[in-house]
């Protein structure tokens, strides 16, 4: 679990890999990734954008942007939270994803919020040395 607070605003990541949708052999590699956003200050905030990096093992980025999340621009109260869950692909069995969420307040306010960086690795099988 990653999480980072920006203005009251608390973003908490759950990564997890997903051997089933996944096949190593054609280096396709996929993760699923929980999203909590908790409004813990006094004025109403809303979600306008998003914005992602994500780095593969070999250092190769993609950049994404777009309105809201999961095709939602959900409006936050003060003490209210909002969960999705969405995924991503990569060609190498490790990366890592990080970004901001752009907000504004009830009062016509911008500003961005960190989305914290979170590692993306395939589970390593046990090992014995004996």
């Amino acid at each position: 679990m990653y999480t980072a607070t920006t203005r009251a605003i608390q973003v908490t990541v759950t990564p997890q890999y997903l051997p089933q949708q996944s096949d190593p052999g054609k280096s396709q590699f996929v993760w699923a990734y929980f999203v909590r956003i908790e409004n813990r200050g006094d004025v109403a905030v809303q979600l306008k954008s998003r914005y992602w990096k994500i780095t593969d093992g070999l250092g190769r980025v993609q950049e994404v942007r777009g309105p809201g999340v999961v095709g939602k621009t959900p409006l936050l109260q003060p003490g209210e939270v909002f969960e999705y869950n969405s995924g991503t692909p990569l060609s190498t069995p490790s990366g890592i994803m990080g970004g901001a969420y752009q907000m504004e307040s009830e009062g016509g306010e911008r500003f961005d919020i960190e989305i914290p960086t979170f590692s993306l690795d395939m589970p390593s099988p046990s090992r014995r040395l004996n």
